[in-house]
């Protein structure tokens, strides 16, 4: 069966953002965690906004993991596909989309209690996935993602109405603090950033590759990582990283010659279906932000 209804639309709107003028940052107004914390990985997830999963996966599945997104990046049946996003400069996959569509191995694995169970815990319902993607950022010329919210991009281009989202970041090659690995600032969660600027039509396009709108200010970044600091996610292939949808978390260019990739899940309670885009002309393709609302 497949659920595809939607949030009333007449709900207020807690997170205005997408507007010509600046506004203030605003106090989250929902809970990070939504259910009951019982695994010890996730006791501080409320006052962080993220857990570290360590050996998720085990070495022989980094092994065919990373066997199957090679598969993928160079399959020549996906050379056009619009799922498929590739840097401006090199024009390397940069990531792949809906790849629990185009792979059976990552089909079953998201089905599996150890990878969804963590996020059903901490939003409290059944969740379905927003969105999946392999992300490779290879050695010497890889491109990082500049600092932003999820949330922020969720709600203003994909009608997400509040923050009860997960990602869970699965890595399958070593994160080093050299190689551009993730960067959260630890209890940002608790303050939505609006940004300034309207959004383009198929703004996803250009944000793909390189996002320049809906991304917070110099200052906004200097007040928060003030505030919360900055931590970094580092360890073996394997191990996992999941955080709250409003973080704030971005990653810098890789120059070393050891290159990163992950898998990358998000997961929405089915208590938080989109509605329209709250800051944007039209609805982003389904294969970036998932319509489908069947649970995992």
């Amino acid at each position: 069966m497949v659920l595809q209804h939607t949030v009333d639309t007449s709900l207020a709107d807690h997170y205005p953002t997408r507007t010509g003028e600046p506004l203030r940052h605003r106090e989250r107004v929902d809970p990070t965690v939504w259910g009951q914390i019982g695994t010890e990985a996730l006791a501080t997830f409320g006052t962080d906004g993220y857990a570290v999963l360590e050996d998720l996966l085990s070495p022989a599945e980094v092994a065919e993991f990373s066997a199957e997104i090679a598969r993928l990046a160079n399959d020549p049946a996906l050379a056009e596909d619009d799922r498929v996003i590739r840097e401006r400069s090199s024009n390397r996959v940069r990531s792949v989309f809906e790849v629990h569509k185009l792979s059976a191995a990552v089909a079953d694995l998201v089905r599996q209690t150890r990878i969804s169970g963590p996020a059903r815990e901490v939003l409290g319902s059944e969740v379905y996935l927003h969105q999946t993607r392999i992300n490779y950022m290879p050695g010497f010329r890889g491109n990082g993602f500049y600092w932003h919210s999820d949330f922020e991009t969720w709600h203003a281009e994909d009608g997400m109405p509040t923050p009860r989202a997960v990602s869970l970041s699965i890595a399958l090659t070593d994160n080093y603090p050299v190689n551009g690995s993730l960067m959260v600032m630890p209890g940002s969660h608790r303050t939505f950033v609006p940004c300034q600027g309207s959004t383009p039509p198929e703004h996803y396009r250009e944000s793909l590759q390189e996002q320049e709108i809906g991304v917070p200010t110099p200052s906004d970044i200097a007040m928060l990582a003030e505030r919360h600091g900055i931590t970094q996610f580092t360890g073996r292939a394997g191990s996992a990283l999941l955080f709250d949808s409003n973080i704030m978390h971005g990653s810098s260019n890789n120059i070393t010659p050891f290159p990163r990739s992950n898998i990358f899940l998000v997961f929405n309670s089915v208590e938080n279906t989109l509605v329209e885009p709250y800051a944007a002309p039209g609805r982003r393709p389904t294969y970036i932000a998932a319509r489908d609302f069947t649970p995992v």
